[in-house]
């Protein structure tokens, strides 16, 4: 697998990919959080290509936002108001630039896991 960040998310309440979630990477620094992408994931629950590849991928502190609950209501699960998980945020840091860096998640309305993968 070539350098660069890459995830993927699992509904382990049903069992499947989650498919359109939305998700949104971010890079934090100097106190400011810069929107870099915004993706939804597929039917196998996945990005297609790298959140963030190339001249792109720098050492630093990032945080891909997941959100679960609009997920969640599209598939008409029925979540109390306000939900008890709406957005997933994770935060991690990428050291090496020449690393592959996988972030999955897993979830469900009540609650989520999350790794570095490979």
């Amino acid at each position: 697998m070539s350098a660069g960040l890459t995830t993927h998310v699992l509904d382990i309440s049903g069992g499947c990919p989650a498919s359109g979630v939305r998700i949104d990477l971010f890079r934090l620094q100097d106190g400011k959080s810069t929107l870099l992408r915004t993706e939804r994931t597929n039917a196998d629950g996945r990005v297609l290509g790298a959140m963030l590849g190339g001249e792109e991928f720098t050492p630093g502190v990032y945080e891909l936002v997941f959100h679960v609950g609009e997920y969640f209501r599209g598939r008409g699960a029925e979540l109390a108001e306000p939900a008890f998980l709406d957005e997933v945020p994770v935060r991690f840091g990428i050291s090496n630039r020449d690393a592959h860096y996988h972030v999955p998640l897993l979830i469900a309305p009540w609650g989520y896991n999350t790794y570095r993968g490979s």
